[in-house]
């Protein structure tokens, strides 16, 4: 569940690096509380909540396998969508890369 809170904490971070623990912790839970929360988000907000701070996340998850989040944007291509599950399932970089030290390093998020 920190791992969870942690992306909270971090919303509208898009600097830094989230390691494949962080992701799928989020994405997991988030799909348990989606599949209640649907109909109000989309009726209230539009779904921009929830785009918001998946979007904080996945790109963070991006720079941690050292890609800039531009690579989000293939959610959007047929098939090409693809490429981007499985870059957002592959292990860190394990050295320091231009978006920060890697995040398994840390034992709890910040």
């Amino acid at each position: 569940m920190e791992w969870y809170l942690a992306v909270w904490k971090k919303y509208a971070v898009f600097e830094g690096r989230a390691r494949r623990k962080e992701y799928w912790t989020f994405t997991l839970i988030n799909a348990a509380i989606g599949l209640v929360l649907y109909l109000i988000d989309m009726f209230l907000t539009m779904g921009l909540l929830s785009v918001m701070y998946s979007l904080a996340v996945t790109i963070r998850r991006l720079h941690d396998t050292n890609r800039i989040g531009w690579w989000c944007l293939l959610a959007f291509v047929p098939i090409a969508n693809i490429a981007l599950i499985v870059f957002l399932c592959m292990d860190s970089d394990p050295n320091t890369n231009q978006y920060g030290p890697n995040p398994k390093m840390e034992e709890l998020p910040a």
